[in-house]
């Protein structure tokens, strides 16, 4: 049955007028946003009111947390990332179900998720925002307590410990797997990591044996911190898990295997790709974190300043030729290539792409996935390719001479062709492309522009203050007490906001390459590598650690980051 509207009721209930409801219509329509929470910010309503209406159409019930006592117990089935992160307060627990108050119980995944993720029926009951937000600073700490909890408790199950020896000592593994393996505590540890790595915006997350200690690892803001480690006996069963979740083969403990497991959470698909490599201690497992809504994939968002941005953009609507994105593994150049993409993305424009993995599907491109055990690879794939008609053509990555040939061959034909490789700047990547075996003539008929890029750490807003550069930092930047007299540097003092790093985020450093007649000549007669710098910064090229220390003296970034992650220029 069609639900009634929510505007109707909040008239029915007595909370609006017509005129009122017209207003708040109007309103949403240059506002977009849910009714309730439009009239709550003109005033127009309460928050009380919204809820009253909510359960009203929705057939639920309302709690009020302020007058609701709540047990230590019933709060410790749902860990704090997840609270936080769905925004809901456990309020009872009955017969396998469990009911959450939220206040947003139109988003009808938060149940299911819940479901997956803890194991229990999920019944929503309606509560306030306000009301919400004061539960959860009353009921629950930070992460890392609620982590800690939840290992304390695996440290002192001798159950587990005693059925984990078992596993751990080639039993019956389908008996080990039930008991272990699938036991609500070993799920629940997994969950908290899950949770709170996605939280953090966390690009993967590490689990490691050792002979004494299994640690677990997360990445954010491209620097892995360490979580409080489980008990160094359930290191095989918690790696089965991930297994288990990424459908590998459990009794296959020797070669290395990759999967992945997709899962919803906030009502946004996450997808992670889990790699298992065998050590001397067991299985060492790496999950990449891949999460659309993190990622922006608009071009203006990548961080380019607009002299860098109009360059590339020129170079991205070109008829042919080849534009090469180069840096480190984790420097952003996926991004940048989903996004310059994002933007051809249209109707009279035909896109394909070939990659290892396609980590984010675009709607409006083919998207082909690498797979050199069927012997599906880039090379050929790109002759594929170009038999599909294409207008523009991503090649995830340059690895060896036979793509390198097909991608020219591609961009002498009529196609543009992007592409990675890994080179610590612009002006070296001619040098790699030629040690590749690519004639230097072919490199300069084709390759139109080559951008290098970084990705450093941005002060965190809310702890930023002045700094002094050491002379260490100044020697190895090359620059002189003198040369800084007149610029001031900021570093972050760290806080809870940035878990007391000092850093929030990250911003990119670009170096653009434009191929010119006068470029192409010095390629043509073999020039060095820092020749072919000095030539194109004199055509306004900007590098990696100009760009760096820009960003440092706007406040952006540290000193010594730019220093870390770029190299010094000869």
């Amino acid at each position: 049955m069609a639900l009634r509207k929510i505007g109707q009721i909040l008239i029915d209930l007595g909370f609006l007028d017509e005129d009122q409801l017209e207003m708040l219509l109007s309103e949403q329509e240059r506002n977009p946003q849910l009714l309730g929470k439009v009239g709550v910010e003109m005033g127009l309503l309460e928050e009380e009111q919204v809820a009253q209406a909510l359960a009203e159409q929705l057939n639920m019930q309302v709690v009020e947390l302020g007058q609701t006592k709540l047990r230590a117990e019933l709060i410790e089935l749902v860990p704090e990332t997840m609270a936080q992160l769905y925004r809901v307060i456990p309020v009872q627990f009955k017969k396998e179900v469990l009911t959450v108050a939220t206040c947003d119980p139109q988003n009808i995944s938060i149940p299911d998720e819940m479901r997956t993720f803890l194991g229990y029926e999920i019944r929503v009951v309606i509560a306030t925002e306000k009301e919400i937000q004061k539960a959860l600073d009353k009921y629950y700490s930070d992460d890392l307590e609620s982590l800690e909890s939840v290992v304390d408790m695996l440290n002192a199950d001798d159950e587990l410990a005693e059925a984990a020896a078992a596993l751990n000592s080639n039993g019956p593994i389908e008996l080990a797997v039930e008991q272990v393996v699938d036991s609500a505590p070993v799920r629940k540890l997994l969950n908290i990591v899950l949770l709170t790595a996605i939280k953090e915006h966390a690009s993967d997350i590490h689990f490691e044996p050792f002979e004494d200690e299994f640690r677990i690892r997360i990445k954010a803001d491209g620097v892995l911190y360490e979580l409080v480690p489980p008990p160094r006996h359930l290191a095989f069963a918690i790696t089965t898990r991930i297994k288990v979740m990424a459908d590998l083969d459990i009794a296959e403990r020797r070669v290395p295997q990759d999967g992945r497991i997709e899962l919803t959470v906030g009502g946004h698909p996450v997808d992670l790709r889990v790699s298992v490599m065998p050590t001397m201690f067991g299985e060492s497992v790496v999950m990449r974190i891949l999460d659309r809504s993190v990622v922006s994939l608009d071009l203006a968002k990548v961080g380019m300043d607009e002299g860098i941005m109009g360059g590339f953009r020129k170079c991205m609507h070109k008829p042919n030729g080849i534009v090469l994105v180069t840096g480190p593994t984790g420097s952003g150049k996926t991004t940048t290539l989903y996004s310059a993409l994002s933007e051809l993305n249209e109707i009279t424009e035909k896109v394909i792409t070939t990659e290892d993995p396609v980590e984010y599907d675009i709607d409006g491109i083919i998207q082909i996935p690498i797979d050199a055990d069927m012997g599906n690879t880039f090379a050929a794939c790109l002759r594929a390719i170009l038999r599909q008609d294409p207008d523009r053509i991503l090649v995830g990555e340059i690895r060896d001479l036979e793509t390198a040939e097909i991608a020219v061959q591609a961009s002498l034909t009529g196609h543009l062709v992007f592409s990675t490789l890994h080179t610590n700047d612009a002006p070296s990547t001619v040098t790699r492309l030629k040690d590749m075996g690519i004639p230097t003539f072919m490199i300069t008929a084709t390759v139109e522009a080559i951008l290098a890029q970084r990705l450093v750490r941005r002060i965190c807003t809310q702890c930023r203050e002045e700094t002094v550069v050491s002379d260490e930092l100044l020697s190895e930047a090359g620059w002189t007490r003198d040369d800084i007299s007149e610029k001031t540097f900021f570093k972050g003092a760290g806080c809870d906001t940035c878990n007391n790093t000092g850093y929030k985020g990250r911003v990119g450093l670009f170096e653009l390459m434009l191929l010119n007649d006068d470029l192409r000549d010095m390629v043509m007669s073999n020039c060095s590598t820092d020749d072919l710098r000095d030539k194109a910064r004199d055509y306004g090229m900007t590098t990696l650690r100009d760009a760096g220390f820009a960003k440092a003296e706007e406040g952006v970034t540290t000193f010594d980051e730019v220093v870390r992650e770029t190299v010094l220029e000869a």
